[in-house]
């Protein structure tokens, strides 16, 4: 459990950063080269670079080198590490609601028959 817990700490700090968002935004399309995914923004490419690299240490991406050309390519299985997270806290918040609203209602069924 704590090298699950790991592995989404660092994926959710790769994704704390919106350039890193965008890139993934971007990947989601399909894949493309580092010069391509660097061309929207205004940084010099050694510092885009920098956020390529945590993205791939993260694990959200994987990069190629063909050339001179380096293409990255979303890695599915760590979005469902992601999804699977999600889901288990949506469950458990759905399940907190569903009881709030069981007392909400209850409570009103008291006040109606007093």
């Amino acid at each position: 459990m704590e090298q699950y817990s790991d592995a989404l700490n660092g994926i959710f700090q790769a994704l704390a950063d919106p350039t890193r968002r965008a890139v993934i935004g971007r990947l989601g399309r399909g894949p493309a080269s580092v010069g391509d995914l660097a061309s929207p923004f205004e940084m010099a490419l050694p510092s885009f670079m920098k956020h390529i690299h945590m993205l791939e240490e993260a694990g959200l991406i994987r990069t190629s080198k063909a050339g001179r050309v380096r293409t990255c390519e979303i890695a599915q299985e760590r979005l469902m590490a992601i999804d699977n997270w999600l889901n288990q806290q949506r469950a458990i918040w759905e399940g907190r609601t569903d009881r709030l609203e069981q007392f909400v209602l209850a409570e009103q069924d008291k006040g109606q028959k007093s």
